[in-house]
């Protein structure tokens, strides 16, 4: 049974129906004392992250004792940015701090070698390719350049906690891992195989 988290920060039905295609049984928690039995946690989300004041302390608890149990936990774009200490977007918010460091707002304006200005749409929006810094159990069967679908504003640094990154103006972390906590920027239930790959890979560590 995975526990799928519902703060109000986005719609859950295409992460269940991704979940489901796989054969996950999949519940959504009324209660921090429903993640006791659960054998994952999966925190998805989409917009601003002042929308993560809604994971309270006593869910914050329940889900770093899932944690704490060996149970692995997976953050979904702004759930990614969660697990991070907090970001400029929202700074009175704090994040997990299961990950060092801060997510910050993508440039709009980048400079090539010649000083020359060029202006990137923001949000990020569309698919982009993965590039592997290291070795990740989340991306096994995958090969590098792969592509999954972006839709974000704010990003996480790359630190050695970085399992695949990607450009966009900057190099941000587009996937994070730490023993059994995952957290992936981009949307795996919308990026095809490769993403119900990456789902399959977490369930995996579920079992």
């Amino acid at each position: 049974m995975i526990g799928l988290i519902d703060y109000g920060a986005g719609n859950l039905t295409s992460v269940r129906k991704a979940l489901a295609a796989l054969g996950a049984d999949v519940r959504v928690p009324g209660s921090p004392g429903d993640l006791t039995d659960v054998a994952g946690v999966i925190v998805p989300g989409v917009g601003n992250f002042k929308a993560t004041a809604a994971i309270t302390d006593d869910w914050r608890e329940a889900i770093i004792q899932v944690v704490g149990d060996g149970r692995p936990l997976l953050g979904i774009c702004l759930g990614l940015q969660w697990l991070f200490e907090g970001s400029s977007e929202a700074p009175d918010c704090l994040g997990l701090g299961m990950m060092a460091g801060q997510c910050d707002r993508l440039p709009s304006v980048i400079h090539n070698s010649g000083g020359e200005a060029h202006t990137l749409k923001i949000p990020h929006v569309g698919w982009n390719t993965l590039q592997f810094p290291r070795h990740s159990v989340l991306f096994e069967e995958i090969d590098e350049g792969a592509q999954v679908y972006f839709t974000h504003s704010y990003a996480a640094p790359v630190t050695g906690d970085a399992a695949a990154v990607t450009s966009y103006g900057i190099s941000f972390a587009a996937a994070v891992e730490r023993g059994q906590v995952f957290g992936v920027q981009f949307h795996p239930e919308k990026s095809g195989d490769v993403g119900l790959q990456v789902l399959k890979n977490f369930l995996a560590r579920a079992l």
